[in-house]
């Protein structure tokens, strides 16, 4: 049986906490699980499972589970006390769920690291090589990192695969490959978990430049902009929302420009580190979890390292708009007029409507300094995106048909679900006229497709000779589920970008999403 270890730490384990992650193909450790469809573990030959299973779980004891499982309505067995659990994946899917269902298999995950929380366990996927990414993506999010639990329990997490298919394996690239994921997702977990009296400003540029370190044979620059220079240089909607805050605002940008390159791509995050509103101030109930406002910045921090790592293709600039919206006698007032980096005007209404004044920043950068073709701007940006896509999608407004399309294929192959919200600008943008400025920050009516309308401000930024796509992804409902950070997006724009990579595996997997479309 080959033996392959490649820990899933390499760049979280200096400052990482428990569970660790290792993607392998071994001998089992301590406890088992075993999921997959009841079709495929119907079906997969026991010979295929035995590596796993020989030494605790006899081919007779295994078919009379499957059987158990096939004459019950159970979605789940454990066997040996609770040294085997076999956990069902549902087969069927709507339209616009991801096929592999990887949102149960995170659930379910997520309260079996409440059964296993202490030792080893070995969690085996059965399943097809397509479906193998979303899966180790859903897998990656159960496992959360930040934790200041004392005292720390050690945990460790091994993965194997059990393909259904017999003409496919996975072979030691692809695994290299979902362990530069799985680091990428749990970064952004990490990022979004901290509390910020521990992630504030400074502490996410530290995050930043760790990346930058890893990827210093890449060729990666970095452009750090930061505190009372960003006022000097125009910034003036970074610098407006964060020059209350003790920790100064910052831009900062990671380039990597490989030669022969034909796209230049930027993704821009929002990186508020907290929001209190400002000085209209977030009532009770509404503030706790606002450590959670970076997570578009944390998001394309993770996806950059994923695709970069890989040796990307195309030029490709991570724009981080990092920010805390404070609140004290240097905050931005309500009827404050700010000129921001396009030279724009905007009067202040609401300062909690601060997430599209740093992005505005970042996509005009990205327009007219960086000279993109391809913007894509992440944040959680409103409290309208759950109930318009809910929970489990993020929402995604384009300038552009195509990628429009394109994102939702990526986010069903991927499992970072998005949906496409309405994109008309001659009816929502009067929303934002003013009498005394270029625009207001806020709509005058919030029953007119109030997440279309915070998009549409950003997109605003740019030129008006801007020809390229630009996409806006608010990803506000998605950023957490339930107390925890889920990572969401990096697997999306991994995904996304897979053909431009240098991995054999990522392009199988647009592979699909393309024949799929077609």
């Amino acid at each position: 049986q080959q033996k392959i270890v490649m820990t899933s730490n390499s760049l979280l384990k200096s400052q990482m906490g428990p569970p660790y992650l290792t993607f392998r193909c071994s001998d089992p450790i301590s406890s088992v699980v075993i999921c997959g469809t009841l079709c495929d573990l119907s079906h997969i030959s026991y010979s295929k499972l035995s590596p796993f299973l020989s030494t605790i779980f006899s081919e007779d004891e295994w078919l009379e589970a499957i059987m158990t499982l096939t004459q019950c309505t159970m979605n789940h067995l454990f066997c040996k006390l609770h040294k085997i659990l076999i956990l069902l994946i549902p087969r069927e899917s709507s339209r616009h769920n991801s096929p592999s269902r990887p949102h149960y298999l995170f659930e379910q995950l997520a309260l079996t690291s409440k059964v296993f929380h202490s030792g080893c366990l070995n969690i085996v996927l059965v399943t097809s090589k397509a479906y193998s990414y979303p899966l180790c993506t859903a897998l990656s999010k159960a496992f959360s990192i930040f934790s200041m639990k004392t005292p720390q329990i050690s945990f460790n997490v091994s993965i194997d695969f059990c393909l259904t298919e017999d003409d496919r394996h996975m072979t030691l690239e692809d695994r290299s490959c979902l362990t530069i994921l799985s680091d990428g997702i749990r970064r952004a977990q990490f990022i979004v978990d901290n509390p910020t009296n521990m992630m504030d400003t400074d502490g996410f540029l530290v995050q930043i430049l760790q990346v930058h370190e890893a990827l210093n044979s890449s060729n990666v620059s970095i452009c750090i902009i930061e505190g009372d220079e960003l006022k000097v240089k125009g910034f003036g909607g970074i610098y407006g929302v964060g020059k209350q805050a003790d920790n100064a605002p910052k831009f900062v940008v990671l380039s990597h420009k490989p030669k022969h390159a034909t796209q230049v791509i930027s993704l821009v995050g929002k990186g508020i580190v907290y929001d209190t509103g400002g000085l209209s101030l977030k009532p009770k109930g509404f503030m706790a979890g606002m450590k959670r406002d970076c997570g578009g910045a944390a998001a394309i921090l993770g996806a950059f390292y994923c695709l970069v790592i890989q040796n990307f293709s195309q030029t490709l600039h991570a724009i981080f708009c990092l920010a805390e919206n404070a609140i004290g006698p240097l905050a931005t007032r309500p009827d404050d007029i700010h000129k921001l980096f396009s030279g724009k005007t905007v009067e202040i209404n609401n300062p909690d409507a601060e997430g599209r004044l740093v992005l505005s920043d970042g996509v005009a950068y990205a327009d007219s300094i960086l000279k993109s073709n391809l913007i894509i701007d992440l944040a959680t940006l409103t409290g309208a995106q759950g109930p318009t896509t809910g929970k489990f999608h993020g929402a995604v407004l384009s300038n552009s048909e195509e990628w429009e399309g394109k994102m939702m294929i990526a986010g069903r192959i991927t499992g970072d679900c998005v949906f496409p919200i309405v994109y008309c600008p001659e009816l929502h943008f009067s929303e934002f006229d003013s009498v005394v400025a270029d625009m207001k920050n806020s709509v005058a009516n919030y029953k007119n497709a109030t997440c279309s309308c915070a998009g549409l401000f950003i997109s605003s930024h740019l030129s008006l000779d801007y020809s390229g796509a630009w996409i806006h992804v608010d990803m506000a409902s998605t950023v957490a589920s339930g107390e925890r950070a889920t990572g969401f997006g990096v697997s999306l724009l991994v995904g996304l970008f897979g053909n431009e990579s240098n991995s054999d595996y990522l392009k199988y997997i647009c592979q699909m999403g393309r024949a799929h479309r077609e």
